[in-house]
């Protein structure tokens, strides 16, 4: 554990020590901010409710897109390169070296999310919605953002973004094959719960359940390497 931490704050002083971290920060909150303001409050009277909705909505986009950025940065890039000869020599666990990578992009994807907490809070002065569909959104965005970093990552799996695109083919496809594979989509269905505050086990166990998986493909495919 204590290597998966060190690791984690290396990733972490890689991905703040220059301008390109904060860069991407601003450039994905400010996309999320004029969403927002677009389609949830520049839209007329609406409950606050539909109004928090459409901020997780806002909010998941630019997650998912924060996480596809992040995951460039994960063992796809020390491969890139060339560093990741000096991590399969190094006397680490090979899923420390995967736990660590994935603390430090979760770390800043909850860095993200901080700084969105306003909007929200803004709704709730403002209008009237529940703490609990708040906790719950946000919860769902962690979800999602843990989903999202790992499904992208090519350190996981080169065609692991279809987990991202499956809705898109939903779309095309007729039932009940469409609804079966919206719910192996890790948005759009499985995130609406969360927008409208509620919580449900199944998507919980869902997201986590996806994120082992690739965190557990990750590392044998880091053993498969290193013995080659």
């Amino acid at each position: 554990m204590n290597n998966a931490l060190l690791i984690a704050r290396r990733e972490l002083s890689a991905y703040l020590s220059g301008f390109l971290g904060f860069i991407v920060l601003a450039a994905v909150l400010l996309g999320e901010g004029l969403w927002f303001n677009y389609n949830g409050i520049g839209t007329g009277a609406r409950l606050s409710a539909d109004v928090l909705r459409e901020f997780f909505n806002a909010a998941s986009g630019g997650t998912m897109i924060l996480a596809i950025v992040l995951a460039m940065r994960l063992l796809a890039g020390e491969r890139e390169h060339g560093t990741l000869v000096l991590l399969n020599t190094a006397p680490i666990k090979d899923s420390e070296i995967v736990g660590g990578k994935f603390l430090a992009a979760m770390g800043l994807v909850t860095l993200h999310l901080v700084l969105t907490l306003h909007m929200p809070l803004l709704v709730m002065v403002n209008g009237k919605v529940a703490a609990g569909h708040i906790v719950v959104g946000y919860a769902g965005l962690l979800l999602l953002g843990g989903a999202a970093l790992l499904d992208q990552s090519t350190l996981f799996c080169s065609n692991a973004s279809w987990f991202l695109m499956l809705w898109m083919v939903a779309r095309v496809t007729d039932p009940p094959l469409n609804a079966f594979l919206s719910g192996l989509a890790i948005h759009h269905e499985r995130q609406r719960s969360f927008m409208t505050g509620v919580l449900k086990l199944e998507n919980v166990v869902y997201y986590v359940g996806v994120a082992y998986f690739f965190l557990l493909a990750a590392t044998k495919t880091l053993e498969a390497r290193r013995w080659r």
